[in-house]
């Protein structure tokens, strides 16, 4: 064979396992990410939820200082 074409397969092979590399650490860190934004809205949906559930709550000691008071 001639030495270019064994450099050349080299080089395709080279090609190729940098590619794979590339996709698989991309995917690593999409993956990350992805992990971590869900995270952060499960921690904001929680956030939420307390929220609403004090809402409430103030709604009702409002109610309660309104008849207190006409009391």
């Amino acid at each position: 064979m001639d030495n270019t074409v064994i450099v050349a397969i080299i080089s395709f092979i080279g090609t190729c396992l940098g590619t794979i590399g590339g996709i698989i650490a991309s995917s690593k860190l999409t993956n990350y990410r992805l992990s971590e934004l869900e995270e952060k809205v499960k921690k904001h949906n929680n956030i939420i939820e307390r929220t609403y559930k004090l809402e409430g709550q103030v709604v009702e000691i409002q109610h309660d200082i309104k008849e207190l008071k006409k009391i």
